[in-house]
């Protein structure tokens, strides 16, 4: 008999045994290596036909998180999730080292670097043209670069500027700037002192699907911050679009 609560849901029953499945690898309910419930436990919850439990198996697959063996079944593989902190990102390096996010992952023993797609000036979104009290029609610096780890895409960036911040320095220059472009604004004399981050859940956009890879029908991770300086100015705010599948936010009060 089908699990009462597949009723009543807009989700396909094959994203719904996907979702439950996929929430059970994630969480460590089904450690690498486990063998997952049987197409006869599976039939049983959701009263799935064999071909939607091979369909969901296969949306599991191409993310990465489970494998088959022969005759054995179905097993879950060692995921990928990786837990970020973002409060540790949020002060410049004042040497001329690396960008915090990249030194980070190199203490963790992975690989991090970003690629610089686009330098230019637009009319920003709406919660930037309020964060920075801008009108309809005026502009901001935006630059979009997507951040890897181990060569894998994990974030899709789209910070903006204040032009008058922006114009006459290297944050207006298409080029990647070391220590990043905070480091401009704090030698400039304006440090980050305070951080505002609003996450959602979000589809993500054709955009954000390509530059991440998304390997399925995920939902990514947006999270828009606000930074501020002296007198409690905002100097940049941004983007940040991560798959929903692969990373969590962490945060200590």
């Amino acid at each position: 008999m089908a699990d009462a609560s597949t009723e009543d849901t807009v989700w396909p029953v094959q994203d719904q045994i996907a979702a439950y499945l996929r929430d059970g690898i994630l969480n460590g309910d089904f450690p690498p290596g486990k063998a997952l419930p049987s197409s006869r436990k599976l039939n049983e919850r959701f009263g799935a036909a064999a071909q939607t439990i091979k369909n969901a198996m296969e949306i599991l697959e191409r993310e990465g998180l489970v494998y088959s063996r022969r005759g054995a079944g179905i097993f879950a593989r060692e995921h990928r999730q990786r837990t970020m902190t973002p409060a540790e990102y949020k002060t410049p390096p004042t040497d001329g080292g690396k960008y915090q996010w990249i030194a980070a992952a190199e203490r963790k023993g992975m690989t991090g670097r970003s690629e610089l797609l686009d330098v230019e000036k637009v009319v920003p979104p709406r919660l930037v043209r309020e964060a920075f009290g801008l009108g309809d029609d005026e502009t901001a610096v935006l630059r979009r670069q997507v951040m890897y780890l181990d060569e894998e895409p994990c974030e899709l960036v789209e910070v903006y500027f204040p032009l008058h911040l922006a114009e006459g320095t290297l944050i207006e220059e298409r080029r990647r700037i070391k220590g990043g472009a905070g480091r401009v604004l704090a030698e400039a004399g304006l440090p980050p002192l305070r951080c505002v981050d609003r996450v959602a859940a979000r589809w993500p956009t054709p955009q954000q699907q390509r530059a991440l890879r998304m390997p399925t029908k995920l939902p990514v991770l947006r999270q828009f911050r606000v930074t501020y300086s002296v007198d409690d100015r905002p100097i940049q705010a941004e983007f940040m679009i991560k798959a929903g599948h692969l990373y969590e936010l962490e945060y200590e009060f």
